[in-house]
């Protein structure tokens, strides 16, 4: 089965067209990281009309990269939630069109089950694991019992661990996107530059949940607090510091999970998914099988959507016309298609 997948939630275009749920026969990213770059963050409005110019030549050159029309389609899948609106209603609206007009069968695809869903592009995973969902809207550790059964363990009380990176990276001017701009500093610096506090929950939250806010507070407003004597003040130690800290946050949370389940196997998804650091500190845990998909499966693709497209579509479930887009995850501690 042959599937066109499209994504739109944020600021990339993209289409791809995957066989059985694995086999890649194009992935088509389209970024407008130089349009909001200026601004240091996405704008909404500037992503929804880029994704109105670009859809149509993405999905083009999707078709033409995998060498097939859309008479070899078998199904559509589009993302529908979460995101941003008006981003996402570019996607879902030209896939159920395309879907409609040509008698294809449609499905709309949650984002996040999809991100989960990238690592099983590149090889079988059995279920069920431990899901560690991180981006700049989410940081979210689960139990993954199927494609789209998912049970929330943990997640943020507050500030996603994307959203932290973002805002400490555009305070101090290292670049954007500032994941990846901390990440690369990082590595020519000294995490224990800075001794910045782990936040304890105190019963605010599940035992699994994290907070960013109080990290980000303290590496923009009180560094002078958590300076460790010694070190010199340079952009690399403090995007070593804020670093070391921020995955700190997510792996206590993580392993404290895995103490508590015996699950021992951990696949992750999302942008941050690519931070070296994190995956350096998870590989370093040979009692633990650690999957990462591949970088360019972390970030908002194509492929993951038509993957998990695919799961839905094999078993003839699909959505209805009317079905729309949200910009949230419903439900908070368990969600999937339903």
């Amino acid at each position: 089965m042959t599937i066109l997948g499209i994504e739109s939630s944020c600021d990339e275009t993209t289409a791809a067209v995957v066989v059985d749920g694995t086999k890649i026969l194009s992935n088509v990213i389209a970024t407008q990281i130089p349009f909001h770059e200026k601004y240091q963050g996405v704008v909404p409005e500037i992503a929804s009309r880029k994704h109105t110019e670009w859809i149509l030549p993405v999905v083009k050159q999707a078709l033409e990269e995998a060498d097939c029309t859309l008479d070899s389609i078998d199904g559509i899948a589009a993302t529908n939630r979460p995101g941003l609106m008006g981003a996402l209603l570019i996607g879902l609206t030209f896939g159920k069109t395309l879907a409609w007009a040509t008698g294809k069968p449609f499905i709309a695809v949650n984002h996040m089950l999809a991100h989960l869903y990238a690592a099983h592009l590149s090889r079988e995973i059995p279920y069920p694991y431990l899901g560690l969902l991180v981006s700049g809207g989410h940081s979210i550790i689960c139990k993954v019992s199927g494609f789209d059964e998912i049970e929330v363990l943990g997640t943020t009380i507050d500030d996603a661990a994307g959203e932290a990176f973002d805002k400490v990276a555009k305070f101090y001017g290292f670049g954007y996107p500032g994941g990846v701009a901390i990440d690369t500093l990082a590595k020519n610096g000294d995490p224990k530059a800075a001794r910045f506090p782990i936040p304890k929950i105190n019963g605010l939250g599940h035992e699994y949940d994290v907070s960013y806010s109080g990290l980000k507070t303290a590496a923009i407003n009180q560094i002078d607090q958590f300076w460790n004597e010694g070190y010199e003040r340079t952009p690399e130690n403090i995007a070593a510091a804020f670093q070391e800290t921020a995955v700190t946050i997510l792996l206590t949370r993580l392993f404290k999970a895995v103490e508590n389940t015996g699950l021992t196997t951990i696949v992750a998804g999302g942008g941050v998914a690519a931070n070296t650091r994190l995956r350096a500190l998870l590989e370093k845990r040979t009692d633990l099988t650690c999957i990462f998909p591949p970088l360019k499966l972390c970030t908002d693709n194509g492929a993951m959507v038509a993957g998990i497209g695919y799961q839905y579509l094999s078993k003839e479930i699909t959505s209805p016309w009317t079905v729309n887009t949200s910009a949230r995850v419903e439900g908070f501690r368990k969600f999937g298609r339903r």
